[in-house]
């Protein structure tokens, strides 16, 4: 448990250093290194176009990111009664409701010493756990960091490829440039700045990969109406349609909150009427 504690602490603090290494690098290195004649570079030069769509990525990836902080799961352990690292859940498969009662899949998290409805799992990275209450913030971070890291992946081949005049045209030849670089770092032909960047592109392309497929995997499970926690306990799921298992996650406004990192206020409204 301590290490998981800490884990929750470090885990934060490392995504934001490797967010603001992505930044500095884009904005101080990526995008100075597009224009060649800043006196005659017309308004829509690629370079004010990537620097416009990295800064969306981000601010978007940003923002879903401090709104699945903020909005923490619901501290539900007074309405139901529950004891510390209590698990409780109630059958609703027949759609009726009692006091007390809680919805499928209601989880209480140790870490987080609060009771999640809908608990999919805890989050290390934003040291919280994802629930009915910021599971659309998640899906979209994990949506625009993959997207955020795969733009700077992009953009750091091509500045190594003009640096190091190289061509990325044969596949293998991201395969090996790692070691390739390793070797003339160490023999001092390779600059430390250009070592920097080529271990940040294998760096980008994890955590790219890996954000894509949990991001593809957990809008499988918003399809069927699951959670990851109900497919760990083997959990039954009530059969509905999967228009309106995503309604129940994205919400009417899901345009918007697709262009712009918002909370889902609709389904809020709806949740307070319902009590």
């Amino acid at each position: 448990m301590l290490v998981l504690r800490l884990l929750n602490v470090v885990a934060p603090a490392y995504f934001l250093c490797i967010s603001l290494v992505t930044f500095v690098l884009q904005i101080f290195l990526f995008i100075p290194s597009m224009f060649r004649d800043p006196s005659t570079t017309p308004l829509f030069s690629p370079a004010l176009l990537h620097g416009a769509l990295f800064l969306f990525l981000s601010a978007n990836a940003l923002g879903n990111y401090v709104l699945v902080i903020q909005s923490s799961p619901e501290d539900l352990g007074k309405g139901l009664n529950l004891g510390e690292g209590a698990e409780v859940v109630a059958d609703w498969l027949d759609g009726s409701r009692s006091p007390g009662s809680a919805l499928p899949s209601t989880h209480f998290c140790r870490l987080c010493a609060r009771v999640t409805q809908r608990h999919d799992h805890h989050c290390f990275f934003t040291g919280n756990c994802i629930g009915s209450r910021n599971m659309r913030n998640f899906i979209m971070f994990c949506l625009y960091t993959s997207l955020a890291c795969l733009d700077s992946l992009v953009a750091g081949m091509a500045y190594i490829s003009a640096a190091l005049s190289m061509s990325f045209a044969n596949p293998l030849a991201f395969l090996t440039l790692l070691p390739h670089s390793i070797s003339q770092f160490f023999s001092g032909a390779l600059l430390s700045s250009e070592m920097f960047v080529i271990l940040m592109l294998y760096l980008w392309l994890g955590i790219g990969l890996a954000c894509a497929g949990f991001c593809c995997h957990q809008m499988l499970l918003i399809l069927r109406g699951q959670t990851r926690y109900q497919v760990r306990k083997g959990m039954p799921v009530r059969a509905r349609p999967w228009r309106e298992n995503l309604q129940e996650v994205f919400g009417k406004r899901w345009l918007l909150g697709l262009l712009i990192p918002v909370l889902n206020v609709g389904r809020d409204r709806r949740r307070q009427k319902e009590k």
